[in-house]
C-alpha cells in the first residue's frame, strides 16, 4: 500500500469497505465513518502500512488493547475464517494485528467490549464442545466451532432492531474480510494487482471464475 494518504488511497479503503460490505449482505460497517477517517491521520498514526504489509519497515502503532497472546488468537480466528490454501491466507496478511488495531482505535467502547467478550465466548464454546481452548483445538474443530457461531450470528443480525448491538462474529468477520483484502498479500497475490498509474483500460474482457481486480488497478 501506499505510505502518502492519496486522494487515490482513501478511494481505495472505502472502496474495499464497500466490496467487504456487499459480501457480507450489503449491511453498514460497523465503525465505517472511523475506519475512513484513519485513512487519514497523521503519519504517526499510519495503521494502514503498519499492519498490512508484512515488511515491518515501518514503525508500527502500539496496541493497548490487545496482547501478544490475543493478537496470535485474532490470528488464528481469521485463519479459520481464510485458511492458506494455494494462496495465502489471513495469518500471511497479519489480520490479528489489524483487527486489534481497528477495534482498539476505531470502534466505539462499547462495540470493543462486544468484541472483547466474543474472544472469551469463541473459547468457552470451544472448550465446552472439545474440552480445550481454541488455540489448542484442530483445524476441524475450529471450522465447526466458528461454522456454528457464524450462523448463529447471522441469525441474529437478521433479527436485530436498528439500536440493538451487532453480534461480535460479524465484526470478527468484516475485519478479517477488510484486514485481509486491504492488505499486500491479499491485493497482489489473490486479487489480481497492477501497480498503478498504467495504461488505462476501459473495458476489459473478464470470464466468469476469473480472479477479480484489486479495488485500484
Amino acid at each position: 500500500m501506499p505510505d502518502e494518504m492519496t486522494p487515490q488511497f482513501v478511494i481505495d479503503r472505502r472502496e474495499a469497505i464497500r466490496r467487504v460490505s456487499a459480501m457480507l449482505g450489503g449491511a453498514a460497517f460497523i465503525g465505517g465513518t472511523s475506519l475512513l477517517a484513519a485513512c487519514t491521520r497523521e503519519p504517526a498514526a499510519k495503521v494502514d502500512s503498519a499492519v498490512a504489509t508484512a515488511a515491518g519497515a515501518t514503525p508500527e502503532p502500539p496496541l493497548t488493547m490487545f496482547t501478544a497472546e490475543e493478537v496470535a488468537y485474532l490470528d488464528e480466528i481469521a485463519e479459520t475464517i481464510l485458511p492458506r490454501t494455494a494462496t495465502p491466507g489471513a495469518k500471511d496478511a497479519r489480520t490479528g494485528r489489524f483487527m486489534g488495531v481497528m477495534v482498539q482505535d476505531c470502534y466505539k467502547p462499547e462495540d470493543q467490549e462486544i468484541f472483547k467478550q466474543g474472544l472469551a465466548t469463541i473459547n468457552d464454546a470451544c472448550t465446552k464442545a472439545h474440552g480445550h481452548g481454541f488455540m489448542q483445538a484442530t483445524p476441524e474443530h475450529r471450522t465447526e466451532i466458528l461454522t456454528a457461531i457464524d450462523k448463529e450470528a447471522k441469525d441474529y443480525q437478521d433479527k436485530k432492531k436498528d439500536d440493538d448491538p451487532n453480534h461480535y462474529f460479524r465484526m470478527i468477520k468484516e475485519l478479517t474480510l477488510l484486514g485481509f483484502f486491504t492488505s499486500e498479500v491479499g491485493m497482489t497475490k489473490v486479487l489480481r494487482y497492477a501497480e498503478t498509474p498504467g495504461r488505462y483500460d476501459p473495458c476489459v474482457p473478464y470470464a466468469k471464475g476469473e480472479t477479480i481486480w484489486a479495488s485500484h488497478a
